[in-house]
């Protein structure tokens, strides 16, 4: 995932950052579909609806993140998406223990995240709507998982976000006349959506979505891992503070007994 966040804004020199979220969301459409060739019983009634919500939303997720970042610093919205997933986990939560493990994810997420307070108020809007998005994903993504064809309905979905959000092509122009650039946008579907969200299917069969909200929560702990060990980057005292309260929290609201989490046995 974090490789292709970094091609992506590599990207963004050679098309706008709306262009390249619709890269990123026909390269995944086409490997998906290639990969699984839906059925015809995943293209008809509630399931093929559930699946074009479903992508337009995710796809929309993406464009409006993609925005924010060219207007902001990376922490910053990140840290505002990530209102989404905590929001989503705070209205699953049940207990004054699942209320403690929800404030210690989001005080983590915002102190690795290095918040400033800068760029333009547009930039905070799209970072709030990425946001809203974010928490569409994982009430959409668990009806999916349950209701429709899981990664089937995934690659429909993708294949109708990336019909929806085709005008954004013509953000693009400059991509197309090389296959190296054009590449590499495909690589970004891949790496930041196909393999990432494909897993997200597997993960919301078997947890509720509260609980995958927080899970979420481990993304910029896996980030600052991966800086510090392949690129030597030290964590402040406050980021390495902030990863030990997401790390808590996580656990904290992991405590559950496992048939809440299991599903029910076939017979």
């Amino acid at each position: 995932m974090y490789v292709g966040a970094a091609v992506a804004v590599g990207l963004f020199g050679h098309a706008t950052p709306a262009g390249v979220a619709w890269l990123r969301c026909l390269g995944a459409a086409v490997v998906l579909l290639a990969w699984r060739r839906p059925p015809r019983a995943a293209w008809r009634g509630r399931r093929l609806a559930l699946a074009i919500v479903f992508g337009v939303v995710t796809a929309g997720m993406n464009v409006v993140f993609y925005e924010a970042i060219a207007r902001l610093p990376l922490g910053t919205a990140v840290a505002i998406e990530f209102a989404g997933p905590v929001v989503v986990a705070a209205f699953g939560s049940r207990s004054l223990r699942d209320v403690l493990a929800v404030l210690l994810v989001a005080a983590g997420v915002v102190a690795i995240a290095d918040v400033r307070l800068s760029g333009s108020a547009l930039g905070v809007v799209l970072a709030l709507g990425a946001a809203a998005a974010w928490a569409g994903y994982i009430l959409l993504g668990k009806r999916v998982a349950v209701e429709g064809d899981g990664i089937d309905s995934l690659a429909i979905g993708f294949a109708a976000g990336t019909v929806a959000l085709s005008p954004l092509a013509l953000g693009t122009g400059e991509v197309w006349s090389s296959p190296r650039l054009l590449l590499l946008g495909v690589g970004v579907g891949v790496l930041s959506t196909v393999v990432p969200y494909a897993l997200d299917q597997v993960v919301l069969r078997r947890v509720g979505q509260a609980r995958f909200a927080l899970l979420l929560a481990l993304l910029p702990v896996t980030a600052g891992v991966t800086g510090f060990v392949l690129l030597g980057q030290v964590p402040s005292v406050l980021e390495a503070l902030g990863t030990l309260a997401v790390v808590a929290g996580v656990a904290l609201r992991s405590r559950e007994t496992t048939s809440r989490l299991s599903p029910e046995p076939p017979g």
